[in-house]
């Protein structure tokens, strides 16, 4: 298919809209400009690959249909050399980015396809896992309690993870649970054994240091019926090691247990629980933990809203973390 040279096309549609595009909506003009370029977003994608700027189909997806906007620091770079790319004035697009808030079509109650990349990020590990899977990432359940537990071996590294989720359908339909696991020390093996549901597949990603658990209800649940799911992820670590876990979600959970046990052979100096509001917030706070006797630390908090909830640990040999 013949794609022609942005740089040889006006930066403007010729309709009527072009001559008042103050008016318009940065969703609005990226899509036309995109349009009009004869690009399509894989090349627009590559495009801002080789300057640099990692920017997902899914998010550039999201960014023209309205559904999100650019807010990290890595995105609004991208804004500026979509500028670039799709021959625009420069400030065509910048300048129509509103300010922060919460906004995005809510597909289902629970599910703010928003809502979920102010928790994750921006072209986040779980989005590039699911490629064109993300946007409908559990979109017809809500979780209302999760515990968990964590273990590390000797050697620093997370090797299983224990989860126990309730879940209720927001429609009818909703049949399983997708799970995405990151672990930052790496990963390059993963099985999971279910308890409670059937299992599904498990898709070891090493590239990514992440593993995707399904788990299956075994028939199609109905509006607000609830569901349990139980099971266990080990993984072939990789050569790093973890100096923190954490929880995030989209939704307030009526309950969160989070434990993580650590090797008798290797135990940390200081624990801290702490939350954010989003992947781009600091702490809100961060409250020390003792370990009990079995070497393990927890956090229940009597809250849980909307974010990140997680422990971090610093190992003898770490510098002190400031704050």
């Amino acid at each position: 298919m013949h794609q022609a040279d942005p740089a040889t096309q006006p930066a403007w549609p010729d309709s009527d809209d072009a001559t008042q595009p103050a008016a318009l909506s940065f969703a609005e003009v990226l899509q036309g400009a995109v349009r009009h370029s004869g690009l399509s977003l894989e090349r627009v994608q590559h495009r801002l690959a080789a300057e640099g700027l990692r920017i997902s189909l899914t998010t550039l997806s999201y960014w023209q249909r309205g559904r999100s906007e650019p807010e990290r620091a890595d995105s609004l770079r991208a804004v500026d050399a979509l500028e670039r790319i799709l021959t625009l004035p420069p400030g065509a697009l910048r300048s129509l980015l509103r300010p922060y808030r919460p906004r995005g079509r809510m597909t289902a109650p629970g599910h703010d396809l928003c809502a979920t990349q102010r928790v994750l990020g921006e072209n986040s590990l779980v989005e590039q896992a699911l490629g064109a899977g993300f946007g409908r990432l559990n979109e017809a359940l809500r979780t209302l309690s999760i515990r968990e537990a964590i273990t590390l071996d000797a050697h620093r590294r997370v090797v299983a993870l224990s989860i126990q989720q309730l879940v209720r359908a927001t429609g009818d339909g909703a049949d399983r649970l997708t799970a995405v696991h990151t672990f930052d020390s790496g990963m390059r093996a993963a099985r999971a054994r279910v308890r409670c549901g059937l299992p599904g597949p498990v898709r070891a990603l090493p590239e990514l240091n992440t593993a995707v658990v399904e788990v299956r209800f075994g028939r199609a649940l109905a509006r607000n019926e609830t569901a349990v799911v139980d099971y266990t992820v080990r993984v072939v670590p990789g050569d790093g090691t973890d100096d923190h876990y954490e929880r995030r979600t989209r939704t307030r959970l009526r309950d969160h247990l989070l434990q993580v046990y650590f090797h008798p052979a290797a135990l940390p100096v200081a624990c801290h629980r702490y939350y954010r509001e989003r992947s781009t917030a600091p702490h809100a706070y961060n409250h020390r933990l003792l370990p009990d006797a079995s070497h393990s630390v927890h956090s229940a908090p009597g809250r849980c809203p909307a974010g990140i909830h997680g422990i971090a640990w610093r190992w003898p040999d770490s510098p002190a973390a400031g704050g």
